[in-house]
């Protein structure tokens, strides 16, 4: 799927994208929960990139937990970065973030950040060069030994193990609230749109693009967060 591509379905979804993954929060609840320990020796008033911020979940966590840090709201998705605006002000958050719908490589090339989120994003970079270029671009814009904290989907999928975990990856969206046709073309988007790699490929694509090794922190299911230091 091209940027075009996703842009426009991430547009379609934006509205009631929370609502369709509100049986998932636990998951994210986790990942976010874990994400403050990764994130606790930041600055009191650190500055935050959040690539791929979507409806600004992770941010709205992040900004009550830290309450003098501020952030750039980054989604290539106009809708998302709406609804992250919106949630925002709804939440009290809004004077802290600057908003962009638009991609890292739009931003000034120039390290402004103390750490920066990147979640369920760079799986949709399907080419391996392409996904460390992405990675590349957020390290060159974080302070020296600046933290990444991401998650990706990722399975070694020529695992023996591999057709029954996505099975059971199945259910626990299906537990979600998803019907059969919904689950039907989410595999096929997996197939076709999903790079879903082994957990230490994806570790050493970051660490190509220019991060010390990555720690993995967090795993549900096929949803795996790891974090980084820049390596300069």
């Amino acid at each position: 799927m091209q940027q075009h591509e996703l842009d426009a379905l991430f547009d379609q979804q934006a509205a009631g994208y929370d609502a369709r993954w509100v049986r998932m929060a636990p998951i994210r609840e986790s990942l976010l929960f874990l994400m403050e320990t990764v994130f606790a020796d930041l600055p009191e008033d650190a500055h935050l990139l959040c690539v791929g911020a979507g409806t600004g979940a992770e941010i709205g966590h992040l900004a009550r937990r830290f309450p003098r840090w501020t952030f750039v709201a980054l989604d290539p998705s106009t809708q998302m970065i709406a609804a992250c605006r919106e949630r925002a002000e709804r939440e009290g958050f809004a004077d802290r973030c600057d908003f962009h719908a638009d991609v890292v490589d739009t931003l000034p090339d120039e390290a402004a950040f103390d750490g920066a989120t990147c979640l369920l994003v760079s799986q949709f970079l399907l080419d391996p060069a392409v996904r460390t270029a992405f990675f590349a671009s957020i390290a060159c814009r974080l302070h020296p030994g600046g933290t990444l904290a991401w998650a990706d989907l990722a399975w070694d999928t020529d695992a023996a193990d591999y057709p029954a975990m996505l099975k059971l990856w199945m259910e626990t969206m299906s537990g979600a609230g998803l019907d059969e046709a919904a689950l039907e073309q989410i595999r096929a988007n997996y197939a076709r749109d999903v790079a879903i790699l082994p957990p230490d490929r994806v570790a050493a694509l970051v660490e190509a693009g220019g991060f010390l090794p990555p720690l993995r922190f967090h795993q549900a299911g096929m949803i795996h967060g790891w974090c980084a230091r820049t390596s300069r």
